[in-house]
C-alpha cells in the first residue's frame, strides 16, 4: 500500500487527470440514467414516423441542411428553440422525434423540451450521418 501512496506523491499530474476523467465518466453515466428522453436508433425512428406520427425536429444550423432534412420536419435551430417551444406546445402528448447532425446538440434540444412538459421525447441516435449512412430518404427544401 504504501508503494501506491509513492507512485501518487511523485506522479501527482497523472493522478489528477485519472481523477478528472473517472469523474467526467461517472457524470455521464449518471446523467444517462437520468435523462428523460429515449436515445432511438434508425430503425426505432422509423417505427416512430410510420407508426406513431412522431413529430419531428430538425435542430440543425441553417448552412448543415445542404444535405436535405427528413421529410416532414421543421427546422428549429438550438439557438432558437427556447424561443420558439412554443409553437411545439400542442404536440406534448405527441412523439417527439430530434435529430441534428451526429446526435449531440439534438440531446440538448430533448432535454430542454422535456424540461417544457414534453412527455415523449426521443433523440436520433447518430443524427442525421446515421440516417444518411442507412440510405433513408431526405427530402430537399
Amino acid at each position: 500500500m504504501q508503494e501506491y501512496i509513492d507512485f501518487a506523491g511523485n506522479n501527482p499530474l497523472p493522478i489528477l487527470g485519472f481523477v478528472a476523467v473517472l469523474l467526467f465518466i461517472i457524470k455521464l453515466e449518471i446523467s444517462r440514467f437520468t435523462r428523460k428522453y429515449k436515445q432511438v436508433n434508425v430503425n426505432e425512428a422509423v417505427m416512430l414516423l410510420n407508426k406513431d406520427n412522431a413529430v419531428v425536429v430538425d435542430v440543425r444550423e441553417d448552412k448543415e441542411l445542404t444535405s436535405g432534412i427528413i421529410k416532414g420536419a421543421r427546422h428549429i435551430t438550438l439557438a432558437q428553440l427556447p424561443q420558439k417551444i412554443g409553437e411545439l406546445s400542442k404536440n406534448k402528448q405527441s412523439p417527439v422525434l430530434v435529430y441534428c447532425r451526429s446526435g449531440s446538440r439534438s440531446g440538448n434540444a430533448c432535454n430542454q423540451l422535456t424540461k417544457a412538459g414534453f412527455e415523449d421525447v426521443s433523440n436520433l441516435a447518430g443524427g442525421i450521418m446515421a440516417w444518411e449512412s442507412a440510405n433513408l430518404p431526405l427530402s430537399k427544401r
